[in-house]
Parts: C-alpha cells; sequence; structure tokens
C-alpha cells in the first residue's frame, strides 16, 4: 500500500541556505502526525513542502505514489488538502460566509453549502456566531473558524501549523479537546506542527523531530517521546523539565484543568 505523501531526496534551500535536507519521509493515510523540533529547525517548511505550497530545490514528492510534477499540483490535486495556520487570516464577512468560501469556490449548490457549514458550525460549537462579523472574534471563536473553513472541503489530508499556540490556556484545552474528537471520528490524516510537547502528546499518533532540516528521529508519538535518540533527547529533555507527567497517560490534559 502507497504512503499518502512521500518526500524522496527532497533539498530546500532559501538565501543560500540549507533549510532541508529529507532522504526520505512519508505519511500514512489515517496518521496523526506531529513534528516538532528547536526554533528555526525547518518545521514549518518542512509543512509547507508537504503541503504543496513550496516547492523544494531538488527530489520528488509523490501522492499516492505518483510522482508531482516540480512539486505544482493540479487543481484536482490541490483541492484534496487543506491549511490552517496560526492566525487565522479570516476574510471580511460573516462566519458564515467564511466557512462556506471553499464550497463556494468549487461551485457547490447554495443549498449543499447551507447544508455542510451548518454541520461543521455545530461540530466546532460556533453556529449562535453564524451571522458575526468574523473580524470581531475571540481568540478561541477565530481559530475554531479557521478549523470548520478548512474542515468543510473535507480534505484527505489536513496541515496545522501552530493553530493553538496563539489562545490561552483554558481555550486552547477546550478547542484541543473538541478538535481531536472531530478528527477522529472524521478519519481525516493529519500533519500538525507544534512548538508544545503538551499538544504533540495529547494530539498525535506518530511523532517526527526535526533538527537542523533534518528528521532526526521518527515513530510512534509514546516511543519517541520515552525514548529519545542522541540526535533529539537534548531537545526533548529541555521540554521534559517543564512537562513532567508520564508519557503513558491517556488524557494528560484532564490533569491539569
Amino acid at each position: 500500500m502507497n504512503p499518502l505523501i512521500e518526500l524522496k531526496n527532497i533539498t530546500y534551500q532559501a538565501h543560500n541556505k540549507n533549510i532541508l535536507s529529507i532522504p526520505d519521509f512519508q505519511i500514512q493515510d489515517g496518521d496523526f502526525l506531529g513534528i516538532m523540533g528547536p526554533n528555526g529547525a525547518g518545521k514549518s517548511t518542512l509543512l509547507k513542502v508537504m503541503a504543496l505550497l513550496d516547492s523544494p530545490n531538488r527530489g520528488e514528492i509523490l501522492y499516492r505514489g505518483q510522482e508531482i510534477a516540480n512539486g505544482i499540483p493540479s487543481l484536482d490535486l490541490r483541492r484534496k488538502f487543506s491549511v490552517a495556520l496560526q492566525q487565522s487570516l479570516l476574510l471580511e464577512g460573516t462566519v458564515y460566509q467564511n466557512i462556506a468560501i471553499g464550497l463556494k469556490l468549487r461551485k457547490v449548490p447554495k443549498s449543499v453549502i447551507k447544508e455542510k457549514v451548518n454541520v461543521w458550525m455545530e461540530q466546532f460549537q460556533i453556529s449562535h456566531l453564524a451571522k458575526k462579523n468574523a473580524h470581531f472574534l475571540s481568540g478561541g471563536e477565530a481559530q475554531r473558524v479557521n478549523l470548520a473553513r478548512a474542515m468543510i472541503v473535507e480534505p484527505e489530508i489536513l496541515f496545522l501549523d501552530e493553530p493553538f499556540s496563539a489562545l490561552d490556556f483554558p481555550t486552547k484545552i477546550k478547542l484541543m479537546d473538541d478538535f481531536k474528537a472531530i478528527i477522529n471520528s472524521a478519519g481525516t490524516t493529519t500533519v500538525f506542527v507544534s512548538h508544545d510537547l503538551m499538544e504533540i502528546n495529547y494530539l498525535t499518533n506518530h511523532l517526527a523531530i526535526i533538527v537542523n532540516g533534518e528528521v532526526k528521529q521518527y515513530g510512534p508519538t509514546q516511543r519517541v517521546l520515552e525514548s529519545p535518540n542522541s540526535a533529539t533527547s537534548p531537545f526533548l529533555n529541555k521540554w521534559k523539565k517543564f512537562y513532567p507527567m508520564s508519557f503513558k497517560q491517556e488524557k494528560p490534559l484532564s490533569l491539569m484543568r
């Protein structure tokens, strides 16, 4: 069975500096992959390359075993991907209009759009905000709209770049709980960049640690966290000083409420 996305011999350079060097990396169907690493390690760049937002200088990107020529996707393939960033970047207009935009661009009938928007607003518990101007939302509300907008197009793979980092702690916990339930129900393959070990531990089932543009360790999240190798232990051990809970706990967030 082919992986959903595969990177082969990828290098990415910017300003005469090597940002990524990835000999081989795969994302499996249905995975919830976390990506962590020190500041400047190349986490967001790796996500953008996998999401086909940036093209590598060399190497191959394959989707379900088929090479994407020059890393430039067709429109049909682009529509299988969805991205949500730290900043929600909501458009002028109502919450309803923001969530509906992806379906509108796909020329989905209005009756179907209305049905789907209502479903996803209910999923993210924002139905009461449907007519509110999106520019007047709280941080947590805006990120719920952002995630609903990303999910309504039913992507095969969802890319998240630190979507919870700007939220206050209680808001983050509630949104993460709700989001995890939604992803588990939808079964959407997800790639999640975060600098927060708590988020990674709670949400993901596989983890890649990237250091200096290279994936230094990859495997099931619990295994990587409990048994870091010599390349990743300096980074992970710093985090563990501030996060002393056992990584075997199923719901660490519940202990922090």
